[in-house]
């Protein structure tokens, strides 16, 4: 709407120029996460000593790259396993609960559906602090009732993956529901009179609708989990994510390796959000 307001031209320049400001504001930081990246020198500041490439592909003490570096590999498929189970179990409850706001009327479904927004504001830390202190509570007492160790209860990648899954799931059904209500339910009822059942129509009609929404959610569900940090720092156990890995070496001391990670997960990242917005658009 700004533009189209009638405007002198100090006001267009003053504007143009935060806007300018705002996204090099955006994206200057990350640029210099870049650059250093590939610069010759154990430490990721100035001067530049050269480009190379060690820290993705290096073998030899210093230079241990990126795809050497055990650590830092294994947290990454950590994260991936994270990050598959998230999106799977966010996408099969999402979908359940874009139909059960969309489609039905009941007592309570406005309390319900605020139940469902909660997570997205309260803090990451404090949603890890509840889930850790409930399921070690609900740990102890079986524990004392039945002399059984349950490990799923205490920190861990279980732990981490409900952790994630509390907050990703109300995105995923936000998704999934906006493109639920543009459907034309009309497209059902014609399927159930020519002799398909409930779950057929919705199965050949309205799944097929869905998908791009779908397939949208789980990429978005995936990138938000590999991403997290806060939820995951206070229900990790042994086997660590690669954010927590990543915090764990900048604690020791930034190297240049972590600048490789970072544009590493950029790309990723870039990657997967222009997948969800290839899906968003698609039309069935």
């Amino acid at each position: 709407m700004i533009p189209s307001i009638p405007q002198p031209v100090f006001t267009r320049f003053c504007y143009r120029v935060y806007v300018a400001v705002f996204f090099i504001y955006l994206a200057l930081p990350l640029a210099v996460v870049c650059v250093f990246a590939f610069n010759d020198s154990v430490f990721p500041s100035l001067p530049w000593e050269g480009f190379t490439l060690a820290w993705f592909f290096g073998t030899d003490a210093p230079f241990i790259g990126v795809f050497n570096e055990r650590s830092i590999m294994r947290s990454i498929g950590t994260s991936a396993f994270v990050a598959i189970w998230v999106s799977g179990l966010s996408v099969a409850v999402g979908t359940s609960n874009a139909f059960l706001f969309a489609r039905h009327e009941f007592r309570g479904k406005a309390l319900l559906y605020m139940l469902m927004l909660l997570p997205l504001i309260i803090p990451g830390v404090i949603l890890g602090i509840s889930i850790l202190v409930f399921s070690s509570s609900v740990a102890n007492t079986l524990e004392d009732a039945t002399g059984l160790w349950f490990d799923g209860l205490r920190p861990g990648l279980m732990l981490v993956i409900l952790g994630q899954f509390s907050f990703i799931t109300t995105f995923a059904t936000l998704v999934i529901s906006a493109r639920l209500q543009k459907f034309d339910l009309s497209l059902e009822e014609a399927a159930l009179n020519l002799g398909a059942s409930k779950w057929g129509a919705i199965r050949q009609i309205t799944i097929p609708f869905l998908l791009p929404a779908i397939l949208a959610s789980a990429v978005v569900a995936m990138l938000m989990s590999f991403e997290n940090f806060n939820t995951t720092l206070m229900l990790v156990g042994s086997e660590s994510p690669l954010t927590i890995t990543m915090f764990d070496k900048l604690k020791q001391g930034s190297t240049p390796v972590l600048n490789a990670v970072s544009l590493l997960l950029m790309a990723a990242s870039a990657i997967l959000g222009l997948l969800s917005l290839l899906f968003q658009n698609k039309k069935s």
